[in-house]
């Protein structure tokens, strides 16, 4: 199962996001859940990275596992593309179900 953790701050802005773990929908390199997750995740940091200033830390292994952390205050963009990437990983697990992708929110 893939584990989606976000961290959110008081005031509700995603501070955090943590995707590890594997679907196994199907074989290694035929996964459709975990190539749409990893597409996402890339292109969320890749957009953030394009549109907006702010400051991040971010890192994607080879293993799948995908860390973001908004260390400082976070624009209206990033904020919107924060959103846009949970309601897509929200998608695929609506679709395909809880038991391949599964998320995990705390208020830090």
């Amino acid at each position: 199962m893939i584990m989606v953790d976000i961290s959110r701050d008081a005031d509700g802005a995603v501070r955090e996001i943590g995707i590890s773990g594997h679907a196994d929908f199907d074989e290694y390199g035929k996964d459709i859940i975990c190539a749409a997750v990893s597409a996402l995740a890339i292109n969320f940091a890749n957009s953030v990275d394009a549109f907006s200033d702010d400051a991040f830390c971010g890192e994607a292994e080879e293993s799948g596992n995908f860390r973001f952390v908004f260390p400082e205050e976070i624009s209206p963009a990033s904020q919107l593309l924060t959103r846009s990437l949970i309601l897509g990983l929200e998608s695929i697990r609506d679709q395909y179900g809880e038991e391949y992708i599964n998320f995990r929110f705390r208020e830090v």
